[in-house]
């Protein structure tokens, strides 16, 4: 099939790279957003996605909006594709772009639809402590990851996965599912199933929830961690915990640092904190940063 491909991170790119390089479908043309001053200096870098499609010599496209835009919509029909793939691409589609092909187009989608529709399916499934996600490839219509679904697979969740980690895991799965359906559409055998009505959001991650509590359930206090990362505050400043893990702690007050960077919680465990970040300095791991700050003896985190 001839395919538009609109993707924007590494994600897509697991996508992107697998239809280029083991199938016999041709992307006729990638969408992407645009480049974007990044870092340091500001330099303008262009997404993972337009990158390798500009070296692989497919046309790339990057405009702001798809929203109210007859010439793009236009520009889109002219390429006479079958189908659009789409993978966090990052722009809303309407209802022109959707019906732009034949075949209309296709989400690669982070959970088991319909659980955790919206912008956060992988860190909001981590967070509820989830056993499992997955992946799931659905026909797109105009609602919030609402439409028909014709694929899905399953990936496990425990508690020492973080969600980049998980996310690559999800990206390979997502592709070599893509794949499948794109094959089963083509040959006209795509079965498509329509969500049942007890579907769950996934609402973007608001910096506020990243605030540890440590009188919060051991699991979920680890878990937000490897999804979000958490911090506290201490003195007014503020300590990213990059990463931890649990161990028996029998101190009973929630919240008390210990001299080994472990602070107690309930159910008679510890968070051991083995990467920090203090505020405006690089991250560590715990060794190292005790070598240089102590927190003050007895200090209890509320």
């Amino acid at each position: 099939m001839k395919i538009v491909f609109m993707g924007t991170p590494d994600f897509a790119l697991t996508a992107l790279r697998e239809l280029v390089e083991k199938t016999e479908h041709k992307i006729v043309c990638v969408y992407t957003r645009a480049p974007k001053p990044k870092g340091r200096g500001n330099k303008i870098t262009k997404s993972p996605v337009h990158e390798y499609a500009e070296a692989s010599g497919i046309e790339v496209r990057t405009p702001r909006t798809l929203r109210n835009s007859p010439d793009e919509w236009q520009s889109l029909r002219d390429l006479n594709a079958d189908i659009v793939v789409v993978a966090a691409y990052g722009l809303i589609l309407p209802k022109e772009v959707i019906e732009a092909c034949p075949y209309g187009a296709v989400n690669i989608h982070g959970s088991l639809l319909p659980k955790w529709r919206g912008a956060a399916p992988i860190e909001r499934s981590m967070m509820a402590l989830d056993d499992e996600t997955g992946v799931t490839i659905m026909q797109i219509d105009e609602g919030l990851d609402s439409g028909d679904m014709i694929m899905k697979e399953s990936v496990a969740i425990d508690d020492t996965i973080t969600s980049s980690e998980l996310r690559e895991k999800l990206a390979v799965t997502g592709a070599e599912l893509l794949i499948k359906a794109l094959d089963a559409i083509a040959k006209g055998t795509a079965k498509k199933e329509k969500q049942p009505a007890n579907y769950t959001i996934a609402p973007k991650i608001e910096k506020a929830e990243r605030l540890l509590d440590f009188t919060d359930a051991p699991r979920k206090i680890l878990r937000k961690i490897k999804a979000i990362g958490g911090y506290f505050t201490y003195k007014g400043e503020i300590f990213n915990v990059v990463d931890a893990e649990l161990v028996a702690c029998d101190v009973s007050i929630c919240g008390k640092i210990m001299p080994d960077l472990v602070i107690s919680l309930a159910e008679g465990k510890g968070l051991k904190i083995t990467k920090i970040q203090r505020q405006g300095k690089n991250v560590m791991d715990a060794k190292a940063f005790l070598c240089g700050f102590r927190f003050d003896a007895d200090t209890v985190l509320i």
